[in-house]
């Protein structure tokens, strides 16, 4: 997961759709900046709903720098708002990370 995002806060989705593009979200961080994401899959999981995003960067160079790691994100609601949040339980991210990798392995290539 980006350092940007810190495990204790929740970030504010602002969804772009289009039928020809992928899903982007931009996301904004503790410190008020956008990240924009690249929605890869989501899907409900042990009775949650989770995305695995990627990040997208407009400088090419940023994207040779990046991990490449995907970042995943549980979807919660306060007041009948949506939100997305880091998972804080390490366990729970594990089975997460593992479920959308066996989703995605013959899209992506994963690293141990």
């Amino acid at each position: 997961m980006p350092e940007d995002f810190d495990k204790d806060v929740k970030t504010e989705v602002e969804l772009e759709e289009d039928d020809f593009s992928p899903e982007l979200l931009t996301l904004v961080d503790e410190d008020g900046e956008e990240h924009q994401f690249q929605m890869v899959d989501s899907a409900e999981f042990e009775g949650g709903e989770y995305m695995a995003l990627i990040p997208v960067f407009e400088d090419p160079q940023e994207l040779l720098d990046d991990s490449g790691e995907l970042v995943i994100l549980k979807l919660g609601e306060d007041n009948d708002e949506q939100f997305l949040e880091a998972i804080e339980d390490e366990d729970e991210f594990k089975r997460v990370g593992d479920f959308f990798v066996k989703r995605l392995e013959d899209v992506y290539d994963f690293e141990d």
